[in-house]
C-alpha cells in the first residue's frame, strides 16, 4: 500500500494519512539488541491513541533520547498508548535462526501480542511478512512514524533494563556500559573471559573467542 506523506509533516503523519485511508488502530514495531553479540534481542510494538490523546511528549527514535529521557518516555508510552507489547529473542534462539530470521520474528511476535490487534502495520527499515494485517515497512521509521518511535523506546528501555541485570550475574563483560554490544571494551572482556551463556554464537567474534578461551 502506498501512504502519502510530505516531509517534514511531523512523527505523528504516519498515523494520520493511514486513519485518513480507514485503519483505525495502526500498531508500530522495533527491535533493540540485533547487533550486540551477547543478550536478548528485544521487540516493542506499541498502538498510540488517535489524535492528540496519543502525541507523547518528547516522543523520538529511542538512539536519539539520553538514558534518562527514554525512561521518561517509556513511562508516558506505557500508561497512555491504547495497547504495547515487548518480547524477547534468547541468544540460543537467535544463534539458531540466524539474526535477520530472529528480528522477523521478533516483530511478528510483538505485533501479534498487542490486544486489541491493529488493523495496519509499520515496521522500522523493512517489511514482515506473516502479520495478518496490512503492513509496510519504513525507512529509518523510528524518526518518522511516531508508533514505531514508542516500540523503539519500549524495546530500549527493557533490553537495558535487562543487561544491567545480567550485569550482575557476569560484573566481568561490563555489560552495564555496553549493553552487550561490540564495543572494544567487550571485545577486550571477552578475550580475557571467554564467552558467557548470553553470548550468541552466531558472531564470529563470540566463536573466535571461544577458541581461545572457552568457559
Amino acid at each position: 500500500m502506498a501512504v502519502s506523506v510530505q516531509p517534514g509533516s511531523g512523527i505523528y503523519a504516519y498515523e494520520a494519512a493511514l486513519r485518513r485511508g480507514g485503519f483505525r488502530l495502526i500498531g508500530g514495531a522495533d527491535e533493540a539488541g540485533r547487533g550486540a553479540c551477547a543478550g536478548p534481542l528485544v521487540a516493542g510494538a506499541v498502538i498510540l491513541q488517535p489524535g492528540v490523546r496519543g502525541e507523547i511528549p518528547g516522543l523520538a527514535d529511542s538512539k536519539l533520547l539520553s538514558a534518562k529521557k527514554r525512561e521518561q518516555v517509556y513511562a508516558v508510552v506505557t500508561e497512555q498508548a491504547l495497547a504495547w507489547s515487548v518480547v524477547l529473542v534468547s541468544p540460543r534462539e537467535c544463534d539458531e535462526l540466524g539474526m535477520h530470521q530472529a528480528n522477523l520474528t521478533a516483530l511478528r511476535r510483538a505485533l501479534a501480542r498487542l490486544s486489541p490487534q491493529p488493523n495496519f502495520a509499520l515496521t522500522d527499515g523493512f517489511g514482515v511478512d506473516g502479520l495478518g494485517v496490512p503492513s509496510l515497512g519504513v525507512w529509518k521509521g523510528d524518526k518518522v512514524a511516531a508508533c514505531v518511535a514508542a516500540a523503539s523506546v519500549v524495546a530500549k528501555v527493557t533490553r537495558d533494563r535487562l543487561m544491567a541485570t545480567w550485569h550482575e550475574q557476569y560484573p566481568e563483560y561490563g555489560l552495564d556500559i555496553h549493553k552487550g554490544y561490540c564495543t572494544a571494551l567487550h571485545q577486550e572482556r571477552l578475550e580475557e573471559h571467554g564467552p558467557s551463556l548470553i553470548h550468541r554464537q552466531c558472531f564470529a567474534n563470540v566463536r573466535q573467542a571461544g577458541k581461545v578461551r572457552p568457559k
